[in-house]
């Protein structure tokens, strides 16, 4: 470790090689508590590059619970979180939107770290049991087009970095790993990230990784789609800014996104959206990023035709029925 630590010290980078090493070694316990800090600590200071930050996420897809889901070729819908916003859980109802529309979702999720409700809260409160058991994901997946993916379940090896990173309290490059290390691999991804700096390292690994991705950010600072506000998406071959107007939507307001102060309220939000009783503002923020996550899945079509069948999914009732019948396999 002293070696990659002089050289952060001089300011270079580290190629995807060594921080996949670095990954391996600390798993093996090869290195003090003291060496990990230091090794976080220049990293954050710095800035991850897209070489480090591949390395890293090569290591925990090598030690990951691997989950085989190529025939299916899903889409993982997340934010990298940290935005500070509280929102509801806007990515998890689009989850759902999307699989009521037809296609197959494979969410990667845990508990939240900046917000009430996480994914894995909001689904947990609804009686949902966590598994990796490749049977009853499977089951998931082709009877109600979606299976949940538990990030504690499938990720032992960050275990080996947890006591650090609760000691240094700040965020590190393993914050920005989560969105990277869904265990089934994605053939797509739509990720929410907080801002531009953001945008253009997780394209470059995205880019890299040969995903099918979109990345999203509002440009007021939400990593979701939020209709507060101008928002910007990129990916393989494309890059545009949109504005809720241009795609027939009217401007939300902040607090109409609001998730609430407890994992009750924050549900009772979620439920409201898939059931047809949340305001308008709430409704469309979930059609659009629906809509984007299935204009990545089908990029020939026009993004106002996917956000018809995103709405026509959460209208029917479709999108509701598919949240029901997963509630009812996994509980």
């Amino acid at each position: 470790m002293k070696k990659y630590l002089l050289r952060l010290l001089d300011n270079e980078t580290l190629s995807s090689e060594e921080t996949k090493e670095i990954f391996l070694n600390i798993t093996k316990e090869k290195y003090p508590q003291a060496q990990i800090a230091a090794l976080l600590t220049c990293l954050q200071m710095r800035g991850v590059s897209a070489d480090e930050l591949i390395g890293f996420r090569d290591a925990l897809m090598e030690t990951r619970i691997p989950v085989d889901f190529s025939p299916y070729k899903p889409i993982d819908i997340v934010g990298t979180g940290g935005d500070c916003k509280n929102t509801f859980n806007i990515s998890t109802c689009a989850c759902f939107v999307v699989a009521g529309a037809g296609y197959k979702v494979a969410k990667h999720g845990n508990y939240a770290s900046t917000s009430v409700s996480g994914a894995s809260t909001v689904m947990e409160y609804h009686g949902v049991r966590f598994t990796n058991n490749m049977d009853n994901l499977k089951r998931s997946m082709e009877e109600c087009n979606i299976a949940y993916l538990h990030a504690q379940l499938f990720n032992p090896a960050m275990k080996f970095v947890g006591p650090t990173r609760k000691q240094l309290q700040f965020p590190t490059v393993f914050n920005l790993l989560g969105p990277l290390i869904n265990p089934c691999r994605p053939a797509y991804q739509l990720l929410g990230v907080a801002n531009l700096a953001q945008m253009r390292l997780y394209a470059t690994v995205l880019s890299r990784l040969g995903i099918g991705f979109s990345v999203i950010t509002s440009m007021d600072g939400y990593d979701e789609i939020s209709l507060t506000g101008d928002f910007k998406i990129k990916t393989d071959n494309f890059e545009h800014v949109y504005s809720p107007e241009d795609l027939g939507f009217e401007k939300s307001r902040p607090e109409e996104l609001y998730g609430g102060s407890t994992p009750e309220e924050a549900s009772a939000v979620f439920d409201s959206v898939l059931d047809g009783t949340a305001s308008a503002s709430r409704t469309n923020t979930v059609i659009a990023n629906a809509g984007f996550a299935i204009r990545t899945i089908t990029p020939s079509k026009s993004i106002e035709d996917c956000i018809s069948e995103a709405r026509e999914s959460l209208v029917s009732g479709k999108a509701l029925g598919m949240f029901r019948k997963y509630v009812e396999i996994n509980s």
